[in-house]
This record gives structure tokens, C-alpha cells and sequence, in this order.
């Protein structure tokens, strides 16, 4: 049996810090609120519009934040956006996990000398500012992986 590499003294880390939130890709952002508000008893945290990315989105807290995390909803700006072509293939639901690092470059930098492929050459603009990058699915078990750093 082999030991995990925190119960060999092992550091295999890309500084992650925690599960940063679960985005949800949702056809109307605005019903989408509503549902997870009046159904789970989340509160609305931020929204946002990130042209770059091409959707309009929002952060429910779950649970007392920041302990509780949030789930990220997800709404494309047109049909042609990432998140457009998530619906029209696989419909509502699950888009991708986001963990956030205490150094997004320096995550970056360890999962390429690991062979890990990124969706970006350069972090990019996330939500409130973050600075985030993409792990490939086919690199992550077929997980879309968000590295998140939070803005200063």
C-alpha cells in the first residue's frame, strides 16, 4: 500500500487553501437566484457581469460565510460564450470546482512542470477581481478545474 504524501513528510502541494465554490451553469441567472434563495435558504453575496468571460453571474453563500463557501450560478452573455455552449450540450447543471491558492502563478508554475495543461497561457479576470486559470478536463478527470486568487 502506498502512503499519501502528507503521511510521508512529503509536499506535493500547489497551495491550495480551500474549496472556493462549485459553478452551476443556469440558462436565467435572475430565476436561478430566486430558486437557490427560496428553496435552500442561500443569500445572494455579489453579481456580477464579466464580459471577458462572457457571463453574467452570481455568488450564493451556503452556511455562515466565509466557513460555508459558495455556489457560483452561471449565466452565458450569448450562445457562442463558454458557458452558452455548456448548456446547449449538456443543459443545466455542474459546470466546474474552483479551489483557491494562495499564488495563482505559482500553482500554474507547478501543475505545467507536472504536465498539466491550463486553459490559459496568463491568469485571467474572475470574479471581484481574482486572478483564475483552468485546469483541462482531460488533464482532471474530466473536472473543469478553477485555481482561484482572490483579489488583495
Amino acid at each position: 500500500m502506498s502512503e499519501h504524501p502528507e503521511q510521508s513528510g512529503l509536499s506535493h502541494g500547489i497551495g491550495l487553501l480551500r474549496i472556493d465554490h462549485v459553478g452551476v451553469a443556469v440558462a436565467d441567472l435572475d430565476e436561478a437566484i430566486d430558486f437557490y434563495t427560496r428553496v435552500f435558504g442561500m443569500t445572494c453575496a455579489h453579481v456580477e457581469t464579466n464580459e471577458e468571460q462572457g457571463v453574467r453571474e452570481a455568488m450564493m453563500s451556503v452556511g455562515p460565510t466565509p466557513a460555508g463557501g459558495f455556489v457560483q450560478l452561471l449565466a452565458p452573455l450569448s450562445p457562442g460564450s463558454t458557458i452558452g455552449k455548456f448548456l446547449a450540450k449538456n443543459g443545466p447543471g455542474v459546470q466546474q470546482v474552483a479551489y483557491t491558492v494562495e499564488s495563482i502563478d505559482d500553482a500554474c508554475s507547478a501543475l505545467r512542470s507536472r504536465g498539466v495543461r491550463l486553459l490559459y497561457d496568463q491568469p485571467r479576470r474572475g470574479t471581484s477581481n481574482s486572478r483564475v486559470n483552468f485546469v483541462h478536463p482531460k488533464d482532471a478527470g474530466g473536472v473543469l478545474v478553477e485555481l482561484v486568487e482572490p483579489a488583495a
